[in-house]
């Protein structure tokens, strides 16, 4: 039995006292499907398959204002946020993508960069967009109150989203995974049958939460234009 249940989530190792588990977050880069520059396989057909449902969706997201290649950005961060999430499935391996110093860091990127191009190119724009049309006048200020407190919070909620998720199937794996040296066989296989089973849910969820962190980054990106 660990003596802190969130010691999986810890980035330290004993190795000189380095953090060297976020060079996991670096593993995604071997998934690149090198075969692009030699004979197409059916890998580089299903990352090339992937790839232009997302561009084809996200340009719609865009709308007629996007700038060309804008969204290349948002396919490269569902592929970085979704490999990140499937190699923390594995043992052993940290997951980088539960920690608030890698979302936080992604989504407040991203946040600032929307904002930033916003208020220098759209500057109208931005400010009619702080009171939603047909808002009688005396609402007007609470309004503006209100979207700019929303607009805010968006980086931490997303940051936030993504963190909770993982931690959360970490967690309840884990949880599970502790009862094993305590119950018996019969008891031992329905608990492998349920591991089966959470493993199946974090992969759809990690699947999930790559694709609503991308499109919510696109929906936010779309809207300063």
């Amino acid at each position: 039995m660990m003596t802190n249940l969130f010691s999986i989530f810890d980035p330290s190792t004993n190795i000189f006292n380095l953090p060297l588990n976020w060079l996991s977050t670096f593993l995604c880069f071997f998934f690149i499907p090198y075969s692009f520059w030699l004979l197409p396989n059916r890998y580089y057909f299903m990352w090339n398959f992937i790839s232009n449902k997302l561009h084809n969706e996200f340009k719609i997201l865009l709308g007629n204002n996007q700038i060309k290649g804008n969204t290349l950005i948002f396919i490269t961060l569902f592929f970085f946020i979704l490999f990140n999430n499937f190699l923390g499935l594995f043992p052993y391996i940290f997951t980088s993508t539960s920690h608030l110093n890698l979302s936080l860091t992604i989504s407040l990127t991203f946040w600032l960069t929307f904002m930033i191009y916003g208020w220098i190119n759209n500057t109208k724009h931005m400010f009619i967009h702080m009171i939603p049309q047909g808002t009688p006048s005396i609402l007007m200020p609470f309004m503006v109150l209100i979207e700019t407190i929303s607009n805010i919070i968006r980086p931490g909620t997303l940051a936030i989203r993504l963190t909770a998720n993982m931690i959360a199937g970490h967690l309840l794996l884990t949880l599970l995974s502790n009862m094993g040296n305590n119950i018996s066989i019969y008891f031992l296989m329905f608990l492998i049958i349920m591991q089966i089973m959470l493993l199946i849910l974090e992969s759809a969820v990690a699947i999930i939460q790559s694709y609503v962190i991308t499109v919510l980054s696109t929906l936010y990106s779309s809207e300063v234009n």
